[in-house]
């Protein structure tokens, strides 16, 4: 498999049939961009978290997002193998989903629109680490919890838990005038699952019942086909779907900003769905059509129903 050039994104060709799945349908990503150079920056300290109950039906004051990334990995992924370097799922500075030029950690550190204001990295357990970033326009908090890549059961186990509500938390962030509060895990507004879709791979023991307690959730999951396998789940756990896909795709995090720009704007799905193909377009070359077709618009915007999910026409 051919490398790519600094900088440029994952390429999936425009008939949306990349040399990213084998045969049997296995997940495989083109090789991805190696770390973009950044300049050095001491670390935010790390944010503190304290499990709590899911919320009563009052919304939050502040809108959280809570992005669950399985780090790419050859070794316990059913992927077509990318380098060693990108495909490490110990390796969050150079992981194709996670440090590399488009993975979540990399491309929102350096989007103007969010600032990092928390990070910890973790020597133990499935997070390998947790970064935390806060909307420059709106005051919306985004968490982005890294998986190791043999973990990636665990990262969607806990993305369908959120979902449901299930594994709530109150995160403190900043001191003093700065100091900021505000939920996580199934506290969220919205959830997102990014990588390699697990499901493809394996089945879940049993997936969470949501109670309809607590503030409406909506998800967002950018795997591939992940309207085929992750749409009934996400229902059952009481969360309604905001945009999934059709088909084989790059899950990398220039949709998943665009889809969180429209959602911060309260837009209706078709819209945010829109975005998503734009961006996927913007970067992929693979055409607007094509584009267009590979995301199915959910329920709901900005956290108000808006009818069945359809796709994105």
């Amino acid at each position: 498999m051919l490398g790519r050039p600094l900088g440029t994104p994952l390429l999936i060709a425009a008939a949306l049939l990349p040399a990213s799945c084998g045969q049997d349908g296995r997940s495989a990503p083109e090789q991805g961009p190696a770390n973009a150079p950044r300049p050095a920056a001491t670390a935010p300290a790390a944010p503190q978290s304290q499990p709590v109950e899911a919320p009563a039906a009052a919304a939050p004051a502040v809108r959280s997002i809570h992005v669950f990334v399985a780090l790419c990995d050859n070794k316990s992924q059913g992927i077509v193998p990318v380098s060693e370097k990108l495909g490490n799922g110990e390796d969050p500075e150079n992981n194709l989903y996670w440090g590399a030029a488009y993975g979540v950690r990399t491309f929102f550190k350096k989007s103007a629109d969010w600032e990092l204001v928390a990070s910890e990295r973790k020597a133990a357990g499935p997070v390998i680490e947790r970064l935390v970033f806060r909307h420059r326009r709106t005051g919306a908090y985004l968490v982005a919890d890294g998986y190791r890549g043999a973990e990636i059961r665990q990262a969607v186990a806990n993305f369908l838990d959120a979902c449901a509500g299930k594994r709530a938390e109150n995160l403190t962030v900043g001191a003093g005038a700065a100091r900021a509060e505000f939920p996580a895990g199934g506290a969220a507004r919205l959830l997102a699952y990014v990588g390699h879709n697990g499901l493809m791979d394996f089945s879940l023991a049993e997936t969470p019942k949501g109670s309809g307690a607590g503030p409406a959730r909506e998800a967002v999951v950018l795997a591939c086909k992940s309207q085929l396998f992750f749409e009934k789940p996400v229902r059952e756990a009481g969360a309604r779907p905001l945009v999934l896909t059709t088909g084989l795709m790059a899950p990398e995090a220039y949709t998943l900003a665009a889809a969180l720009e429209g959602w911060l704007a309260g837009e209706p799905p078709e819209a945010v769905a829109a975005r998503a193909a734009r961006a996927y377009d913007a970067y992929q070359k693979c055409g607007a059509g094509a584009a267009r077709k590979l995301f199915a618009a959910g329920e709901a915007g900005g956290g108000e129903i808006h009818g069945r999910p359809r796709a994105f026409k």
